[in-house]
């Protein structure tokens, strides 16, 4: 090798080296941030999430991160062990854009957590209640989001119309955003119906505070096509509401108030206070608001306590309490300090305000420092009288000279409606929406009877995957095509030998640097270049209009694969020069991190499901040690250290020295079993403790194999975009050269 090629190689690794610790210098930081974050929150109770929120798969998670940046509440998500987490779990509120945002589906959304069950009226994926014809959308089923809730009464009327009977009308409870929602699809559709609201148009929207911003994503409606912005205030969207129900012709009987739900599927009767009501299919979209939670202390049925805010100029010169850590509580004091002259306060029993959004936490904390509003943290009221509050702060009993009280702590499930109507309750406790277990409804056939039904919206997804199978199925059928004509373009030119070659009226025309190979190398180039559109889609919100993330990856993965087969062609199958080489050499590499990372990393295991089953047998072990306490007690100090061992905390390591460790220690533990097996007075006790230390050896050590070859496999993304920005130099540097020595398209 000569000195000029030993320092274009030198430099080739040392740019590739710089661009790869620069990239994962960058992602080490911010995973090192995240975690330390996820632990912050542990520690203060807040990574649990109120609502709908995302849970991610780490074994089908290739760590693209697009999620990271689709939450338009900001960095929810963030890295933890190589992959995507939930780290800010309380200002989650269910949009739900990170999993369509996840190109491999690793991403799907639940109610409610392992430790932290949520109650909701239990609903199967077409959003049917236990009561056969009721249904349950928007808010009380839990989607609190208004565009999550539009999106459910638009799935439900597009049910109602395959099932519904057009003798009677469908019954539609609540003119919120799901139940205008499910009455402009039923309408679209041609399918009777009847809005009945026991308020006015709006539902909870009717009840925020003045200029709140209700609405942060454009949804798309029938009858009336785009509907909202970004950014919408509450005035705006029910003056737009208004609009669309007079366009679509749509009437809402306000001020009636159901009471009662007769009859069975098909044939209902809604007892209502202005009358009954024929309808054959209902939907409840009532909402929570409708029943605010209340505190539950002496003086609370006074007319001075509210459980909402609509005019904050009314308090002016008034002393007022605002109750609760929420955005709804923090926004109503903001609008008291800011448009009125009122004293304002505010108590929450949480030492911190974490159950808010964070731009309402800093306008909080901007305007409590200019001493606009008191904050009173780790409070709570004790008692309302007419011209004070009692408060515990601290431990301690304080009393505010008060006038005016707004409670803000939530609200509650209409229980008595739902009694009425029939429709029972679950607690969900990490499943995903509309999947459910029903054992007394019919299930359609090859299905157990402990399976759950598939989630909310299982009919789209399988079509989803119909239209990308055919997708994929046509990008098959092009790559095949484009590799078709190339090699019979070049049928007899590229099987000569190279000497044959040159000899042949086809060279000077075939050849690399000739007007059909170079014409393929620009095209290849451009060709390949264009897979750079997959990281631009992934990485600017604006382009999130053009097409799905999946469909952007699958385009990914065919450029992937096809860019080294036509650069081949391109070359005549033979290199030349360093640069060319170089530049294949380094298309290779990136494709073949690309497949590993696509491909093979999702394949492999993640120590996950080997740490519960792990838990699972401590758990049994703990159980049992008080049984197997006056063995070990008998058998000495030798079996409690072996039983300290395995039941220590497992530890990663390097995966190079896992196959040295684990044959050395699988053997010093069989010779350390040998030694404690005559302090047993019987055999069946040393087998037992042999067979349950064996167990829990091998399940540690498949945590920590599982765990180190995850953690080896994720370089590869470290290693496919470094080289794939060092391949862009690279094709710069070999198009630089071939038009300094005069290659061209019209080069002979």
């Amino acid at each position: 090798m000569d000195l000029a090629t030993l320092w274009i190689v030198s430099g080739s690794l040392a740019s590739v080296g710089l661009l790869a610790g620069g990239h994962l210098g960058r992602r080490w930081a911010r995973e090192r941030r995240d975690a330390a974050e996820l632990e912050a929150k542990r520690a203060r109770g807040q990574h649990l999430a109120r609502s709908l929120h995302p849970v991610i798969d780490p074994n089908v998670c290739i760590g693209s991160l697009s999620c990271l940046r689709a939450c338009p509440e900001g960095d929810i998500l963030g890295i933890v062990d190589g992959a995507a987490k939930l780290v800010h779990a309380d200002h989650c509120i269910g949009h739900g854009r990170c999993a369509a945002e996840c190109p491999v589906g690793a991403i799907r959304l639940v109610f409610g957590t392992a430790e932290r069950g949520v109650d909701l009226p239990e609903v199967d994926e077409f959003f049917e209640s236990s009561r056969p014809g009721v249904h349950v959308v928007g808010e009380l089923g839990g989607m609190g989001l208004i565009k999550n809730a539009i999106q459910q009464g638009l799935q439900v009327a597009e049910r109602l119309a395959e099932t519904a009977s057009r003798q009677a009308p469908v019954a539609v409870v609540g003119a919120g955003p799901a139940g205008i929602a499910t009455a402009l699809g039923l309408k679209a559709r041609g399918v009777p119906f009847r809005l009945l609201e026991q308020g006015t148009m709006g539902g909870s929207i009717a009840h925020y505070p003045r200029k709140k911003v209700a609405m942060t994503e454009p949804v798309d409606l029938p009858l009336v096509g785009r509907f909202g912005k970004r950014l919408i205030s509450k005035e705006e969207l029910l003056a737009s509401w208004q609009r669309v129900l007079a366009k679509a012709g749509i009437a809402v009987e306000e001020g009636v108030k159901v009471t009662g739900l007769d009859g069975e599927d098909g044939r209902f009767e809604l007892r209502t206070d202005r009358g009954t009501v024929q309808a054959s299919k209902v939907v409840l979209a009532v909402g929570r608001r409708g029943t605010p939670r209340k505190l539950g202390v002496p003086g609370e049925e006074q007319e001075k306590v509210l459980y909402g805010l609509r005019d904050p100029e009314a308090f002016d010169g008034n002393r007022v309490l605002v109750v609760g850590g929420g955005d709804a509580a923090l926004e109503a004091a903001i609008q008291l300090a800011t448009e009125s002259s009122a004293e304002v306060t505010l108590s929450y029993r949480g030492a911190e305000l974490a159950r808010c959004r964070e731009a309402n936490r800093a306008r909080l904390q901007e305007l409590a420092g200019a001493r606009r509003v008191r904050l009173l943290l780790g409070s709570q009221v004790t008692a309302i009288r007419p011209r004070q509050v009692v408060l515990e702060v601290g431990g301690r009993a304080a009393t505010l000279e008060n006038d005016f009280v707004v409670v803000n702590v939530g609200g509650e499930l209409p229980l008595e409606l739902l009694s009425k109507a029939g429709v029972a309750l679950r607690r969900y406790h990490g499943e995903a929406p509309g999947q459910v277990r029903r054992p007394g409804r019919a299930r359609p056939a090859g299905r157990g009877a402990a399976e759950a039904r598939p989630a909310a919206g299982a009919g789209r997804a399988v079509a989803e995957r119909r239209r990308r199978r055919a997708f994929h199925a046509a990008y098959a059928l092009a790559g095949v095509a484009i590799l078709a004509v190339l090699a019979w373009k070049g049928r007899e030119y590229y099987p000569l030998a190279r000497l044959d070659r040159l000899r042949s009226p086809l060279h000077p025309s075939m050849k690399p640097a000739g007007p059909w190979g170079h014409g393929v190398g620009i095209v290849a180039t451009l060709f390949m270049l264009s897979n750079f559109l997959y990281a631009v889609r992934k990485r600017w919100k604006r382009f999130a209009p053009l097409g799905s993330i999946r469909g952007w990856l699958d385009f990914h993965v065919f450029v992937g694969f096809m860019s080294p087969l036509v650069i081949a062609f391109h070359s005549a199958f033979q290199s030349n020069n360093l640069l060319a080489t170089g530049t294949a050499g380094a298309l290779c590499i990136v494709v073949g991190t690309g497949i590993v990372g696509r491909f093979i990393y999702g394949t492999v295991p993640s120590d996950g499901g080997k740490a519960v089953e792990l838990a699972d047998l401590l758990a049994r072990f703990e159980r049992s040690r008080a049984a197997l306490g006056p063995l070990l007690q008998e058998a000495g100090a030798p079996a409690r250290v072996l039983l300290d061992r395995a039941t220590a905390p497992v530890r990663a390591g390097s995966l190079a020295l896992l196959f040295v460790r684990m044959p050395a220690e699988s053997l010093l533990l069989r010779l350390r079993l040998l030694r404690v097996r005559g302090r047993f007075r019987g055999t069946g006790h040393y087998a037992e403790f042999r067979a349950t230390l064996v167990a829990l050896a091998r399940l540690r050590w498949q945590i920590r194999f599982y765990a180190s070859l995850k953690r080896l496999l994720r370089g590869w993304r470290v290693f496919h975009a470094s080289l794939a920005v060092f391949l862009v130099l690279v094709i710069a540097a070999h198009i630089g050269v071939s038009l300094y020595l005069g290659y061209g398209l019209l080069h002979r």
